[in-house]
């Protein structure tokens, strides 16, 4: 049988049809078996495991996970390392859930104790902790039962594979976890300090998987507060490590990987930013993202060129994330990209990818370069930008939602020239209905967007405001525009301008209303005092006393 499978996806998938697991599972757990077979019965199982996804679905359906773990309490050493390979592959398939490793709360502290066993438990116990470790509760409780001591001394292991499925146990136990992240920094291991570790394993006579997964414990200790970002391990080793894995020579995923990782790095730090921006040609270099595979592209292997025709997208996607970062502060960047050939075209070309992900990237791309006065007023207004974002805003789920709302603030701006074809688009509906959504971004923005005109009405309400307003004949025009716009709240927030800077009794008020019917604004209240929305004309026959009173 185990000759038979092995290698054979066909072959695989006949076993199971026919009733080879429970089978197989009934022999493992059988006491009278001998241990040679259970053994044997382990490997079949984890060579049916490496088959297609619907093969693990069904290994999954028959309970093997526990039938497994039972058998980790086997005295023997074959025997255990076969029930955890087998755990290995099944964890490794995006179809099983990582919980099954959390339900019975004696398995991880069994699991720790076994680390010290051999260079396979080792080995295949990281890669199960790192592949079934996901978000705080998991880091928490791996950390809390030793996992940190456990598997530190790991690193300088004589095994390559158990050197890397520690490193990468240490880059997902780190990741946005600074209790862990503080611990790491002062954990020593042969009596050095393991920042000083991984700095060694990023190297550029290390692997490049050993180099980039180094870079992310580093980046993830980093961004959790456990380590400066001026510090030289960060400045020195960590960013032109992975600036390094972004250039043409790197494979797909080394290069993905290594922008979406530099990308996180330099988020929340315009030092870092500047310093990524002028480091080997970054910005030119993100270019070629765009262009692949060119040509004369490298790849001689088929099956490699097919693979990374297929993942293009993800190329794409990292390329957008790191441009938000790098332009995410500072000025000069953000011209540096936006003159990178074809930049906004591209940018503009990504808003309408079918993948969300990419859309979501290009979003973030364009609002961290919106943050920009002068791009909005130029490279913003030539691309028409804001017509596919209007088209992005419509049915998009909410992490698009957010980030093209909080963009879509900032071309609304007073300064910004796409904002009255923005508005006669549609916006405004868009953004009342943002108002009402269940998320509070969303909400925040969409109130953010709208405050255009309310902000003006409150100013007005001051009596140096209304000195300052009245005076300002392009916003006195604004408001007359606004009022006889097509959409009733854009006219009721021009009423309560309006309402303020006429108010009888207070001091200049004589002066500020002839100055406003000179305009023709009594006209339009007079026509406004007419319409069919009761608030509306209520509003403009209040506003019209006022020059009677």
């Amino acid at each position: 049988m185990k000759n038979a499978v092995i290698g054979n996806n066909k072959q695989k998938a006949n076993l199971i049809v026919l009733g080879a697991v429970p089978r197989l599972l009934y022999l493992l757990q059988q006491e009278s078996s001998s241990t040679e077979l259970k053994t044997e019965c382990a490997v079949v199982l984890g060579s049916l495991a490496m088959g297609t996804e619907n093969n693990v679905k069904s290994l999954l359906d028959c309970h093997i996970i526990p039938a497994l773990l039972q058998g980790l309490l086997s005295p023997d050493l074959r025997f255990i390392e076969a029930c955890l390979r087998c755990l290995r592959t099944i964890f490794t398939s995006p179809v099983t859930p990582e919980e099954l490793l959390y339900t019975d709360a004696t398995v991880i502290p069994h699991l720790m104790a076994l680390l010290s066993r051999s260079r396979y438990t080792q080995e295949y116990i990281c890669q199960i902790f790192s592949h079934c470790c996901k978000g705080p509760d998991h880091q928490t409780i791996l950390f809390n039962h030793g996992a940190v001591q456990n598997i530190a001394h790991l690193l300088t292991s004589v095994s390559y594979k158990v050197r890397m499925q520690a490193l990468k146990c240490f880059s997902v136990l780190a990741f946005e976890n600074p209790q862990v992240s503080m611990t790491l920094v002062n954990v020593l291991v042969d009596g050095e300090l393991l920042p000083q570790i991984f700095v060694k394993m990023l190297q550029r006579d290390k692997p490049i998987e050993m180099q980039l997964t180094s870079a992310k414990c580093l980046t993830y200790m980093c961004r959790a507060g456990a380590i400066r970002t001026d510090d030289n391990c960060i400045v020195l080793k960590t960013l032109p490590c992975l600036v390094r894995m972004c250039s043409k020579e790197r494979l797909l995923e080394e290069r993905v990987e290594g922008a979406e990782t530099l990308a996180y790095l330099i988020e929340p730090d315009v030092e870092l930013q500047r310093i990524a921006s002028i480091t080997d040609h970054l910005i030119a270099m993100l270019a070629d993202y765009f262009k692949y595979p060119s040509s004369v592209s490298a790849i001689t292997d088929i099956k490699r060129l097919d693979h990374d025709l297929k993942h293009a997208h993800e190329l794409r996607q990292a390329a957008f994330k790191l441009y938000a970062s790098l332009g995410a502060n500072d000025e000069d960047i953000r011209k540096k990209i936006i003159e990178t050939e074809n930049m906004m075209d591209r940018i503009v070309t990504g808003l309408s990818e079918s993948s969300v992900k990419v859309r979501l990237a290009a979003v973030r791309c364009l609002h961290s370069l919106s943050r920009s006065v002068q791009q909005l007023r130029t490279s913003f207004q030539d691309h028409a930008v804001w017509k596919p974002l209007m088209k992005v805003l419509q049915n998009a789920p909410d992490e698009i939602l957010v980030v093209a709302s909080s963009m879509l603030c900032n071309l609304l701006l007073e300064f910004s020239p796409s904002k009255e074809p923005i508005l006669e688009s549609g916006a405004v509906e868009l953004l009342c209905g943002l108002t009402q959504s269940e998320n509070p971004a969303l909400r925040v923005n969409g109130i953010w967007a709208l405050m255009t005109l309310c902000i003006l009405a409150n100013i007005a309400d001051g009596t140096t405001a209304k000195e300052l307003i009245m005076t300002n004949d392009d916003i006195l025009q604004k408001i007359k525009y606004y009022m006889g716009h097509s959409h009733v709240k854009l006219q009721l927030a021009t009423m309560f301008c309006i309402s303020n800077l006429v108010r009888h009794e207070e001091e200049g008020s004589q002066e500020r209303q002839d100055k406003l019917r000179d305009m023709g604004i009594v006209d339009i209240l007079h026509k406004l005092s007419q319409s069919p929305d009761s608030n509306l004309c209520d509003k403009a026959k209040t506003a019209l006393q006022q020059y009677l009173a």
